[in-house]
């Protein structure tokens, strides 16, 4: 009877381990409820395990600011999971345009110099802007535009948290100007004059 029960307890604990986590398999296909499960006995306590945060990203672009994701596909073990992370590291002048996570709300916690932060509701387009220093946490709720500035005139830097693996983004600007949308329908989209648009799409390397 003892060794009837001992099975049922070790079948019922695998049983259990197994629906505890979703460690993805990044070489199948993803889709909107997540990627395919690596078999338990090819996961690791490395799964479970990110360290590029620590690094500072290299802010040498146009925005002078990086962005170092451990969303799913860099961090497989937060598939599943409704939680991801990334660093953003500002340079003296640098901005994270006004951009969107359709799929997550953010939490930005400054962990070095200042940042003005952000965001715009959609209901009446009222705007909540904070200066914000070391240790602080502002919240940008999911879907909404906003927008991260340096404040100072020293590196800044943030962790940040989605309630998703995958949070996704899109910033405005490269949106309407990093691609082949035609000249004449951003002009009529955006009331910009043409020749600012063509001066956009060619910083923003666009074409059309």
């Amino acid at each position: 009877m003892l060794h009837i029960l001992f099975i049922f307890a070790l079948l019922f604990s695998s049983s259990v381990d197994a629906a505890d986590f979703c460690v993805a398999k990044l070489k199948g296909a993803g889709s909107p409820s997540g990627y395919a499960c690596r078999p338990p006995t090819k996961v690791t306590a490395d799964d479970f395990v990110f360290s590029g945060l620590g690094v500072a990203g290299n802010t040498s672009n146009i925005i002078s600011a990086a962005v170092t994701p451990a969303f799913v596909q860099q961090f497989p073990g937060t598939n599943g999971l409704g939680i991801s992370a990334a660093r953003l590291d500002l340079a003296p002048g640098g901005v994270v345009p006004m951009h969107t996570h359709p799929a997550a709300t953010e939490l930005l916690c400054v962990t070095a110099g200042k940042i003005q932060a952000g965001f715009i509701s959609s209901s009446a387009n009222q705007v909540y802007v904070k200066t914000l220093n070391t240790g602080d946490v502002m919240l940008f709720p999911q879907g909404l535009l906003h927008f991260q500035i340096n404040a100072g005139g020293k590196p800044a830097a943030a962790i940040v948290s989605f309630n998703s693996p995958e949070p996704g983004l899109q910033i405005t600007d490269f949106a309407l100007f990093a691609n082949d949308l035609p000249t004449d329908l951003v002009v009529k989209t955006t009331f910009l004059d043409a020749a600012t648009v063509k001066k956009l799409k060619g910083v923003l390397g666009g074409t059309g």
